[in-house]
């Protein structure tokens, strides 16, 4: 377990988690494209998504599906949309990205938050698992 996400999943690197389970991580995007961006990522280190088995791949969207209705529950949006890019990191991870307009999913737009904008953002979240 070196890369980056398994750092944050073992505690080595902070951040601010919205949920976990057996196989499963769910935490903020430090670089988000909208308030509310949350990565899932299995625990299990595969760098793409179609290399995860049939059960950890359906796994990952049961839990991204689960964590997605608490972004919508918990952010205004229009909808949460999903994407999976996966070339800046090498290990599987699902975008869920809280939607006002179509460039909130472009990864061209991003906003800055503070430490206290991300602290209460992911415990807004967390209140509506």
């Amino acid at each position: 377990m070196g890369g980056v996400f398994s750092k944050i999943i073992a505690g080595e690197i902070p951040c601010y988690k919205i949920d976990e389970d057996e196989n499963c991580f769910a935490f903020l995007d430090i670089n988000p494209n909208a308030l509310g961006h949350t990565l899932c990522v299995p625990k299990k280190e595969v760098d793409k998504i179609f290399d995860l088995s049939e059960e950890d791949y359906n796994h990952l969207m049961q839990f991204s599906r689960k964590i997605a209705l608490a972004i919508r529950q918990a952010i205004p949006c229009k909808r949460v949309g999903i994407s999976v890019i996966g070339l800046e990191v090498p290990h599987t991870h699902v975008h869920l990205i809280p939607l006002q307009t179509m460039e909130d999913i472009t990864f061209q737009k991003k906003v800055s938050l503070t430490l206290e904008e991300f602290e209460t953002t992911a415990q807004k979240i967390r209140d509506c698992l």
